[in-house]
């Protein structure tokens, strides 16, 4: 069994990615499965779990928007060489021919479903592995709502699909003493609304900041700040939000633990931890219904017609101001996010694999 681990190194480590290579494959480890890894040597070394049997190594020319038309081709002799029983490939990479059944988990088919101009690098980026889906013997959905996107833009078979959702990394919990460790690292004593993430188009930067100003309007006087670097498709300005800039994951709990709810008016997401986190750290979610994000909120928090940037805000502004609305929220949030976890997904995938074998 030889599963990719290259999520692990590089720029996608900090990704939500990189959060799914750890959680998936310490979800493996900790079943007692073992497994080898393949990892790009060209690369800083990954910290890998104790179930990793063996190490192989690869290396690529490539690591940006070329890196999947060379990984087509590159993988494939990779699996030659290595002939595991099995090869997993944790993101959307595909060889052209395998001498072993496939699978792989994707993410999302944002380039696609998304769509506009500004997905036209990451629609070239993975256009092969895209074509390609439909060979793999499993594909691994993280939701129901990618498991329809593959069926719908890629034309994988039903029968091909496993659809099994992400879990959380046990740290994200309430940290008690969150907000004077905050007010000491940001000098912030106000009580304020917290964004994760880039501020991509696909993640409403507008709509943001207009969620912001209506709550404050209804009475909620909570500042706005933005952890996370602002990536190449961010607005000039984001008016008087404070820009974090890029958090450790220490920093993103306290974040999370001490604000007054999470601000996600996200349009399209293929699974949604930034959510899941903050329900798992007790803070309430307040975002647009659409996509996966119902899946992993179910009834808890705030779920507000897409695009409405103003109930947005009125959501946000109740949680503020409604006491029995927040505890009813937190407390809905910390069971929600109980339910998932890395060995229930690890345990589901193990189950997976056997399946090909038979």
């Amino acid at each position: 069994m030889l599963v990719d681990a290259r999520a692990l190194q590089g720029p996608s480590a900090r990704r939500g990615i990189g959060r799914y290579a750890a959680g998936i494959l310490g979800g493996l480890s900790e079943l007692g499965f073992e497994f080898s890894v393949l990892v790009d040597r060209s690369l800083p070394d990954p910290e890998l779990p104790s179930g990793v049997r063996e190490v192989f190594s690869t290396r690529r020319r490539w690591h940006g928007r070329l890196a999947g038309l060379e990984d087509a081709v590159a993988l494939r002799e990779d699996l030659r060489r290595i002939r595991p029983a099995i090869f997993h490939s944790l993101h959307l990479t595909l060889p052209r021919g395998a001498p072993c059944p496939v699978v792989v988990t994707v993410h999302d088919l944002i380039p696609w479903a998304f769509g506009g101009w500004r997905m036209l690098g990451e629609r070239f980026r993975y256009s092969a592995s895209r074509r390609l889906l439909p060979r793999a013997e499993l594909v691994v959905a993280v939701s129901e709502s990618t498991a329809r996107d593959l069926r719908r833009l890629a034309r994988v078979d039903e029968d091909r699909i496993r659809v099994i959702p992400e879990g959380l990394d046990r740290r994200f919990s309430p940290r008690p003493g969150a907000a004077e460790r905050i007010a000491a690292r940001w000098t912030q004593e106000r009580p304020y609304f917290l964004f994760v993430g880039a501020l991509d188009v696909r993640k409403d930067p507008r709509g943001l900041l207009t969620a912001w100003a209506v709550a404050r309007a209804a009475g909620a006087d909570c500042d706005l700040l933005i952890a996370g670097e602002p990536g190449r498709q961010a607005p000039p300005s984001m008016g008087s939000a404070r820009m974090l800039g890029k958090v450790t994951d220490e920093e993103l709990e306290d974040l999370l633990s001490a604000a007054a709810c999470l601000l996600f008016p996200t349009l399209y997401e293929g699974f949604g931890l930034p959510a899941l986190e903050a329900m798992g750290c007790g803070c309430p979610v307040v975002a647009y219904r659409n996509s996966s994000l119902p899946e992993v909120m179910g009834d808890v928090g705030a779920l507000v017609p897409n695009r409405d940037s103003a109930a947005l805000g009125k959501a946000a502004a109740r949680l503020v101001l409604d006491p029995k609305a927040r505890r009813a929220a937190v407390d809905g949030g910390l069971a929600r996010a109980r339910k998932f976890t890395w060995p229930a997904a690890a345990g589901r995938t193990v189950e997976a694999y056997q399946g090909l074998l038979r």
